[in-house]
């Protein structure tokens, strides 16, 4: 009998829907109580005790990998980010890393764009005014006044490019990478450097991964360079900006605003600033939002774990479409 740890907090509701399926696999569940993720000393009061993970981001750093090795096998992440497993790592004890690439392009594109026509059309504010007694013509702008910058054109920074480009929106991206031609053909995207695609743009989107080259890229230096009627969005991660920095260029105006569904401590402090700043949409790591895009998750995610297991996954489908 295999044993796995199971805390994906997206998959915890519905871990009775998934219970025939790790029976039938000779599967036992071990089930801590899980708040957004666990962290690197709760992973480790199980080390030894497991042979897979199921989990969001979980802090699987070098200490909780050589503790739980060389029993742990795989590590099935739910969802796309990896940035919260040492990789590196994990390749040198043997441990399989998986995860379902492209999961939720669609949903978080449409997000993006839901704040940049909040903040161009104003809709949050005067809502909010009008249920307070005031009516007050905001002033607003058409999209096809403005430019949009991506940083990051993988598969969330195209979605939301590509549909900007319906609202005749000017397109700035840039990348570490070299991005394919014929999608900047056929998108009329600009590609240009970081310091110029900062300068130019009224709505900057993150869209990259975390990694070494972008922990912090939003800091001091590069928000100085951002126009002051600026909007930042960040549905990427959140230790791709400098929070404190943010809040102190929010509170001296020189960026007009920011929308923000990840933050660098998750779930956001009450103590933060940025809870009572008006300019500020703020959302609690959600713009995976989809019903359909988590069942595929879901799916793929035991998926994965049956396969780093070496258990033969011929009868998966057919069991989940009984689970309906």
């Amino acid at each position: 009998m295999a044993v796995v740890l199971f805390s994906a907090p997206y998959m915890i509701p519905f871990v009775e829907r998934f219970r025939p399926i790790f029976d039938h696999f000779n599967i036992k569940l071990i089930q801590p109580e899980v708040h957004e993720r666990l962290e690197e000393q709760q992973i480790l009061e199980y080390a030894g005790q497991f042979d897979g993970v199921i989990c969001g981001d979980d802090r699987f750093s070098e200490r909780v990998l050589r503790a739980c090795s060389p029993r742990l096998k795989i590590i099935s992440k739910w969802g796309t980010g990896i940035d919260s497993i040492d990789q590196v790592t994990a390749a040198r004890l043997g441990i399989q890393v998986r995860r379902t690439p492209n999961a939720f392009t669609l949903p978080v594109a449409d997000t993006v764009m839901g704040y940049i026509l909040a903040f161009a059309r104003r809709q949050p504010w005067m809502d909010r005014a009008m249920k307070a007694g005031y009516w007050e013509k905001i002033p607003g702008h058409s999209l096809s006044e403005a430019t949009l910058g991506v940083i990051g054109l993988g598969n969330c920074g195209k979605a939301i490019l590509r549909r900007a480009r319906a609202f005749g929106t000017r397109l700035l991206g840039t990348d570490i990478i070299p991005i394919a031609p014929d999608f900047v053909l056929e998108n009329g995207v600009a590609m240009v450097s970081l310091q110029e695609l900062l300068q130019r743009s009224d709505y900057v989107s993150l869209n990259c991964d975390l990694n070494p080259t972008s922990f912090h890229l939003i800091n001091k230096q590069t928000l100085a360079l951002m126009k002051r009627e600026a909007i930042l969005i960040n549905t990427a991660r959140g230790p791709v900006v400098n929070e404190l920095d943010l809040i102190e260029a929010l509170r001296a105006k020189k960026i007009c605003g920011a929308a923000l569904d990840v933050f660098e401590s998750e779930p956001l402090p009450l103590s933060s600033p940025l809870l009572q700043m008006e300019n500020v949409l703020l959302a609690p790591h959600n713009a995976n939002s989809s019903p359909a895009a988590w069942e595929r998750v879901h799916w793929n995610t035991i998926r994965n774990l049956l396969e780093g297991l070496e258990i033969e996954t011929a009868s998966l489908d057919e069991l989940w479409e009984k689970l309906g």
